[in-house]
């Protein structure tokens, strides 16, 4: 084939895809770094979301669900603000379902997003921070903020009879808001903190911090990190030094990677928390969906990603057209009640319904996701423990 006719075939297929341009909602995950294993998973279920839209129809008149994607290594907010300012700029996304790293969205937010009024729904950013931030209603979340997860961590702590703790937190957004809710929260229980430290993430050796953490007292060690960052070195750091009898951690350390790395054995037992899932019909569909998909529907934060994607599809379904002015307060309708409930993959049901000029109350795979007005939701946590060389949820902290 010569060069001419390529260029005319190259030609006509542009024609053809233009009479229906792609609906871009962009991914912003931490694909390297700090939660580069825990990141896959929670994309699957922003694209499972994208998948479903696609084999029901479409979104709008039939066009399709893209999702371009973009690091932040969750740590360098340069990094998050570059890929955020790709896809919103170059890749002229609609919507951003992210950042993951609390500090990767801040960033990302305060220097692109809200500036161009692009709607952010992070799945996995738990920093109070967010709920602080000045976005013009642009920035949701999925999961509940870690003011309410640090409390839950305490409060299944001393229901465990630990009356002490020295506290280790990366010092960054999610860190640092996460040890002072759970330091506050486990001091008004009448818990003792012996020691609350900050570390930065990404050093080869943490053995003056543990010294210092171990000179404290206590034999219960709470790591608020992230699990293929400090958390990691951390952890394997503090079992060689052999200060510490019980090893804490919260969502950022809910991975099956940090098992295998640090050690099934040496781990056995960690008391963890991850937001979860309320017992709503949702979650079940969802759980046989990702199954289904080949993904596990248990992985942290893969449910709230999936209800982020599905919910911006939602909304510009409800507006009508692929556009970005509008769409926080879509977002807000079709997640709010009265309305008949949709439940996950049910997109042919709920497309159906909007035509029909009808109101409509998604109910997710995580939750009702009824935004506040910070765009914050309520939520569940889950107590996880290590067994048998991996995470599993023990049940709702109560």
């Amino acid at each position: 084939m010569n060069k001419k006719l390529l260029l005319g075939v190259a030609t006509a297929a542009a024609l053809v895809g233009s009479a229906h341009a792609d609906v871009k909602i962009g991914f912003l995950g931490g694909f390297t770094g700090a939660i580069e294993s825990l990141t896959p998973p929670i994309f699957d279920g922003a694209q499972l979301a994208a998948s479903q839209v696609n084999a029901q129809g479409g979104i709008l008149d039939g066009e399709q669900v893209v999702m371009p994607s973009a690091d932040t290594t969750c740590v360098d907010a340069s990094v998050a603000t570059n890929g955020a300012d790709r896809l919103v700029n170059s890749e002229n996304v609609t919507a951003i379902v992210g950042a993951l790293c609390s500090g990767a969205t801040i960033a990302a937010a305060n220097n692109v997003a809200v500036p161009a009024g692009v709607v952010m729904v992070s799945p996995a950013s738990t920093s109070p921070a967010i709920s602080e931030l000045n976005d013009n209603d642009m920035v949701f979340r999925t999961p509940p903020s870690d003011a309410f997860q640090g409390e839950m961590l305490a409060k299944l702590l001393i229901s465990k009879g630990i009356e002490d703790v020295a506290v280790t937190y990366v010092n960054n957004d999610y860190g640092k808001g996460l040890a002072d809710a759970f330091t506050s929260a486990f001091e008004n229980q009448g818990g003792m903190v012996t020691a609350n430290q900050a570390h930065e993430d990404g050093k080869a050796d943490y053995r003056a911090e543990l010294g210092a953490l171990a000179a404290s007292g206590s034999m219960n060690l709470a790591v608020l990190a992230y699990a293929d960052g400090s958390g990691q070195t951390i952890l394997r750091q503090a079992y060689e030094g052999g200060n510490f009898s019980t090893f804490i951690g919260a969502d950022g350390m809910v991975g099956d990677r940090l098992v295998e790395a640090v050690g099934g054995d040496v781990l056995e037992g960690m008391i963890a928390t991850k937001p979860g899932t309320p017992e709503l019909p949702g979650a079940p569909m969802f759980a046989s969906q990702a199954a289904e998909a080949g993904f596990d529907p248990n992985a942290v934060f893969a449910g709230q990603s999936y209800d982020a994607a599905f919910m911006l599809a939602l909304a510009i379904e409800k507006m009508g057209e692929n556009k970005r002015d509008g769409l926080n307060q879509a977002l807000r309708d079709i997640a709010t009640a009265p309305g008949e409930v949709v439940y996950p993959g049910e997109w042919e049901k709920a497309k159906q319904l909007l035509a029909d000029g009808k109101d409509i109350n998604y109910e997710g795979a995580t939750g009702s996701h009824e935004f506040d007005d910070a765009g914050d939701v309520p939520g569940v946590i889950i107590e996880m423990t290590v067994r048998d060389g991996k995470f599993v949820e023990v049940g709702r902290v109560e």
